[in-house]
Formats: C-alpha cells, structure tokens, sequence
C-alpha cells in the first residue's frame, strides 16, 4: 500500500500493551504526524481498546490541524477488529475520511 501526497497512508503498529499510529506520504518518505500510547499516564487506568479509541481521535485531529482530510488506511495485516476498528472509529470521529 503506497500513500500519496494528497491522499498519504494511515499506518497502525500494535504490540500486546501500545498502539503506535502514524501518517505517511511515501511519494517524498516523509512521516508527516505520529501517535503511541507511550508515555502518556492519562492512558495508564483505561483498558487498551479505549486507548485505542483515543489515539484514534487525537490523530485525526492532528491530521485536521496539518490540512489533511483524506488518508489510505494501511492495517498492517492485522484484522480490522478490536484495538484497530477502534483507531479506524476514532479517526472518523475527528473527521479524517478513508
């Protein structure tokens, strides 16, 4: 899956305890926004896929803020369910259309 410049690609990493999100445009290969639940202590007494949930919504708002609107969503190989959907969800809340 390639992202583009106008339409740049929305990569998901998960491990059994983060998220990480990031935005891509792979035409100049350049991370234009990034997100993990590291380090954030707001993250540390909600259970993972609210996590999820809330990263979602905090990239999509970043991605708002940078001029982006429309993204390629890349899973990564992971099944569209769970701690994923939630990102997915998230993102469409903040207004970020895939």
């Amino acid at each position: 899956m390639m992202g583009t410049g106008e339409r740049p690609r929305l990569c998901i990493f998960r491990s059994n305890r983060h998220i990480y999100v990031q935005i891509i445009d792979d035409t100049n290969q350049k991370s234009l926004c990034g997100l993990s639940s590291t380090g954030d202590k707001a993250f540390n007494k909600k259970n993972k896929t609210e996590v999820a949930l809330e990263i979602g919504r905090r990239i999509g708002k970043l991605a708002i803020e940078k001029g982006i609107t429309q993204v390629a969503f890349d899973r990564a190989g992971y099944k569209y369910h769970g701690r994923v959907k939630a990102v997915a969800e998230g993102a469409r809340e903040a207004g970020l259309k895939f």
